[in-house]
């Protein structure tokens, strides 16, 4: 007999481990499959967890293991400095980057923190390795699959060319850029790539971060016409990483460390760690899955890393089809709903890929000037011109809350007029964010001495849909969804039960 799992997760990076954990947090299980025996732990790739991903790490109560785990504590900087180099002269430098300045804040929960994408993968595994509902199991990858109108075949590979069956109500295919679930559905992307190659490298310096003129900061933007690109630090030891912008893999591979020098500005030791060539990409998947087959993640959409988004976004994905899942496998909510998972991030990842690109259309070559590099007084003469045009450019870059916090579902068939945003945020007291008081599926928020509160309750127990009542009375009312977005908000128009029916899939 097949073995049979409600929900199969192809890939088990941090969005297939995170569509898992949003499914236990609601009780259903899901099983990973992951062809990594280990984290890879000298890719760092993302390192930018936004605001909003942190939010969503509290609500698994995962945030504070986060945080512990990343090497760079979020007091270290929310500054990124540019300059004509890692030991050169400091052009300008922007200050609250990346929602890393909003502890305490009344906007967010949380705020950001840079982290290594590995750490926080390796974060994900511990977390499901203690869920009763979640499994990972590694050394294993999707070869194929069949859909039917009862669920889904999938063939697995896995040690020594082990074969392996699994019979599935649901498949997620967030096995990224090249997606052997989103193969199998037969969509491709749309989009287009720039030609443009970075060249990845992490690099070990000792005694590097004692030279730096410039204080800490999230990362330093080298404009320097000869070798353009970027600079951080992964941890408060030895650890950098650097992007090497119009580098080809070629070109890198042949000689890492003279590109280390170029962007810190000197002859430096170093040992070379990993080296990574890559080309930004904007590509969004044609559709985002079947009635039981759904993409996540890269394996959706894919955006240039500048703003720190990509990642993020596939948190995002994780959480809205987690929880709709759930509600369908649950049985109070129609299979109908799982439609409204593209309805509503399609267009957020169309949006991202939008802003990346803009972020991406002025790069340190584009703001470099040779004068930047020249005498005193040449440089004197370039800063302030060069300045004011990063400071125009790049704002939107390092100071995007409207797109991390401010992403609303709108126009969504679950939403009831101009709601679809993230609920706004409240502390209660020190330390417990209103968001901590929400239920697990809906809750109804706000003067609970409103008529309409027990009309919504009632219909909830009619329908068996989980509703919780949360006093607060400066929220006016408003029936907030698992994910925490708004599906709707006192004075728009309609009876309770039309209200909630919507908000769980049931067509009007």
């Amino acid at each position: 007999m097949n073995e049979h799992v409600p929900v199969l997760v192809a890939g088990g990076g941090p969005v297939g481990m995170a569509t898992a954990l949003e499914l236990a947090h609601h009780g259903v299980p899901a099983l990973v499959v992951e062809p990594r025996a280990e984290v890879s732990w000298l890719r760092p790739r993302a390192k930018t967890t936004s605001a909003r991903t942190m939010e969503l790490f509290r609500r698994w109560g995962i945030a504070d293991r986060v945080r512990a785990r990343a090497a760079l504590p979020v007091s270290w900087s929310d500054q990124a400095v540019f300059a004509t180099a890692l030991l050169g002269r400091e052009i300008t430098r922007f200050h609250g980057c990346f929602g890393l300045d909003l502890a305490g804040d009344d906007r967010a929960a949380e705020p950001g923190q840079q982290i290594g994408q590995p750490a926080i993968e390796q974060v994900l595994r511990e977390t499901i390795a203690a869920s009763p509902h979640a499994r990972l199991e590694t050394g294993w990858s999707l070869v194929s699959l069949a859909e039917d109108a009862d669920g889904v075949t999938a063939v697995l590979s896995g040690p020594d060319g082990a074969a392996r069956e699994i019979r599935a109500d649901y498949v997620v295919g967030a096995d990224g850029a090249w997606s052997k679930v989103r193969a199998a559905i037969g969509v491709v992307y749309e989009g287009s790539a720039d030609e443009r190659p970075n060249f990845n490298i992490v690099f070990r310096a000792p005694g590097l971060a004692d030279r730096v003129p410039h204080g800490p900061a999230v990362h330093y933007w080298v404009l320097n016409a000869e070798q353009p690109g970027l600079v951080g630090r992964l941890d408060l030891n030895d650890l950098w990483w650097c992007i090497a912008q119009g580098v080809t893999r070629e070109e890198g591979e042949a000689d890492p460390l003279r590109f280390v020098r170029a962007l810190v500005g000197d002859d430096i030791d170093a040992e070379i760690v990993a080296t990574d060539p890559w080309t930004a990409k904007m590509l969004l998947a044609q559709r985002y899955g079947t009635r039981r087959v759904f993409l996540a993640g890269d394996a959706a959409h894919l955006n240039p890393p500048w703003g720190g988004h990509g990642f993020n976004t596939g948190i995002g994905d994780a959480v809205n089809l987690g929880w709709k899942l759930a509600a369908v496998r649950n049985g109070w909510a129609p299979a109908a709903l799982l439609a409204s998972y593209e309805a509503e991030r399609r267009p957020i990842a169309a949006r991202t890929i939008d802003e990346a690109a803009r972020n991406m259309a002025t790069l340190a070559p584009e703001l470099a000037d040779p004068r930047l590099t020249g005498t005193d007084a040449e440089f004197a003469a370039a800063r302030p011109a060069v300045a004011r045009a990063v400071q125009t450019s790049k704002d939107g870059e390092f100071h995007s809350l409207d797109l991390v916090l401010g992403y609303t579902y709108q126009g969504s068939p679950l939403v009831a007029g101009p709601a679809g945003g993230r609920l706004a945020h409240a502390w209660l007291s020190a330390g417990e964010s209103l968001f901590d008081r929400l239920g697990r599926e809906f809750t109804l928020v706000g003067d609970m001495g409103r008529p309409e509160v027990a009309e919504f309750a009632k219909v909830a127990d009619d329908e068996g849909v989980p509703l919780e009542l949360l006093h607060h009375p400066s929220a006016g009312l408003a029936l907030v969804r698992p994910d925490q977005h708004v599906a709707w908000a006192a004075g728009t128009p309609g009876t309770a039960r039309q209200i909630l029916r919507r908000a769980i899939g049931h067509p009007e």
